[in-house]
């Protein structure tokens, strides 16, 4: 009993009790650290406000808070390789293929589709316009004046426009004609806008644009535009220190009705941007 006195009282019972505390601060930080879930993600999610319009729904449902690093899908795998991300979402499926063949990831689910559009533009000078992506390409290789900007950064977006030229059997224009600007999406549409030159873009960061006075969607709805996004948590086995169980619990809550509802709400310009996918 004696013992116990001391301890609630004077100096040893302040003790214990700054212990304490210091132990439970140690204890928040450590938590704090182990909440905040690193996303590689693709620029157009973050240019287009969709992370900024996501997170706080999974901080509220998960407790975790995500650090977005915004870049290209090619650069965003590297990244992963790397260990300096827990979990991608990216929208390459044959570069996410690639990743998961080489064992890099967990598992890999499809979560939400959008598209890619074709602008240029308003007066079109290669008679671009219309539904079909591959016809519109050619049109604008052959055009002798017309000009094309490229990504140019190995992005899902690049890969994608690399496919259809190949696709619609004919190459990019050449010389000044074709510019790869090595750039975002945002930076790739103002070079356009500038320029008065064609590219391709996803939707949501189309629609996220400013300066669309000076250019105009001229496909769009061809099949071969579709753009599914998918999320992959990184392999522990290759990182040990990647957080492979938070990253789960941030797929499953984004797979789940929640999630999937709030793919579905976000809008821009009053339009539905992305699809859900999970269960498909």
């Amino acid at each position: 009993m004696g013992a116990r006195r001391g301890l609630r009282g004077g100096g040893g019972w302040r003790g214990w009790r700054a212990l304490g505390l210091l132990w439970a601060l140690a204890a928040i930080m450590v938590t704090a650290r182990a909440q905040t879930l690193v996303v590689a993600s693709t620029t157009s999610l973050e240019q287009s406000g969709f992370w900024a319009y996501l997170m706080p729904r999974v901080r509220q449902a998960t407790g975790l808070e995500l650090k977005v690093v915004a870049l290209g899908t090619g650069q965003a795998l590297d990244l992963a390789r790397r260990g300096d991300a827990d979990v991608v979402v990216a929208h390459d499926p044959e570069a996410e293929a690639r990743f998961m063949a080489e064992g890099w990831g967990l598992r890999r689910h499809e979560v939400m589709v959008s598209d890619f559009v074709l602008v240029g533009p308003r007066d079109d000078p290669a008679g671009a316009r219309g539904g079909d992506i591959l016809g519109a390409l050619r049109r604008v290789a052959a055009a002798g004046e017309a000009r094309f900007v490229s990504r140019g950064d190995q992005s899902g977006t690049h890969w994608a426009e690399q496919r259809l030229w190949a696709l619609a059997g004919v190459s990019p224009p050449a010389g000044a004609r074709y510019r790869a600007c090595g750039c975002g999406m945002g930076q790739a549409l103002n070079i356009a806008a500038g320029l008065g030159a064609y590219t391709l873009s996803d939707r949501a960061t189309w629609l996220s644009f400013r300066q669309q006075g000076a250019l105009a969607v001229l496909v769009e709805g061809d099949a071969r535009l579709r753009n599914p996004y998918s999320v992959i948590v990184v392999h522990p086995a290759r990182h040990p220190h990647v957080q492979a169980v938070a990253g789960q619990r941030f797929v499953d809550w984004l797979r789940g009705p929640d999630g999937q509802a709030a793919i579905a709400t976000f809008r821009l310009q009053g339009q539905s941007v992305f699809r859900p996918l999970a269960g498909q």
